[in-house]
């Protein structure tokens, strides 16, 4: 039975992706393993704190991700 651990800064995403972030990585895992897995295939996502997050040294807050992706739209 699949098991996915998705790990997310809190206050990133809205409930509504988390969800499709739920209904996408199980329907990857069903194109991989079946129709028949899907009932069987375990999506978890998981809000770590702000801040409690580190990338190269140093923390990562919820402010950091936003301004990341605020840059990322504007190409």
């Amino acid at each position: 039975m699949p098991l996915i651990n998705v790990k997310v800064i809190e206050g990133v995403f809205t409930d509504e992706q988390k969800g499709e972030m739920v209904r996408t990585l199980t329907d990857a895992m069903v194109d991989i393993e079946g129709e028949a897995m899907r009932s069987v295939t375990w999506v978890v996502v998981e809000d770590v704190k702000s801040g409690d997050w580190g990338i190269g040294g140093k923390p990562l807050t919820t402010a950091d991700v936003k301004a990341l992706a605020a840059s990322s739209h504007g190409r």
